[in-house]
């Protein structure tokens, strides 16, 4: 990395705040943008709030492109599950962030449970319903 990085941040909560604080202590980071961001991050040195259509990747990509950023690191669980990394790296974007393939396993909370069953992988019982009675008399057993 050169002294002069330029880094995206999505997200806008406490966890997306403390990264944009730790890599702000960086000498070789120069910039970093965070999306949507919150005030608080906005205090920080070195650190921008910026409004992108988070919804539209390609938007996200474009941007990343025109303002020349050098990492992008996905902090919520729905743009993973979207997908954003994977059209990130497809328009050669490097980003910290799992594929949508990997993010499943949190994204999907029955299909994490049942690849921990498959794979023999310790995890609490459990159930899967759509039915709330069913739910509850489980709960009660």
């Amino acid at each position: 990395m050169s002294l002069h990085n330029k880094i995206l941040i999505i997200g806008g909560g406490g966890r997306e705040h403390a990264l944009a604080w730790k890599l702000a202590q960086s000498d070789k980071v120069g910039k970093i943008y965070i999306a949507p961001g919150n005030a608080g991050a906005a205090l920080l040195p070195k650190v921008e709030n910026v409004s992108i259509d988070l919804k539209n990747f390609t938007v996200v990509a474009e941007w990343c492109r025109e303002n020349e950023i050098n990492l992008v690191v996905i902090g919520p669980e729905d743009p993973l599950a979207n997908g954003i990394s994977d059209v990130l790296q497809s328009h050669g974007i490097p980003c910290f962030g799992p594929t949508r393939a990997a993010a499943r396993i949190e994204a999907d909370k029955n299909w994490s449970k049942q690849f921990m069953d498959k794979y023999l992988i310790p995890t609490a019982k459990w159930q899967s319903f759509t039915d709330a009675k069913e739910a509850t008399a489980f709960i009660e057993k």
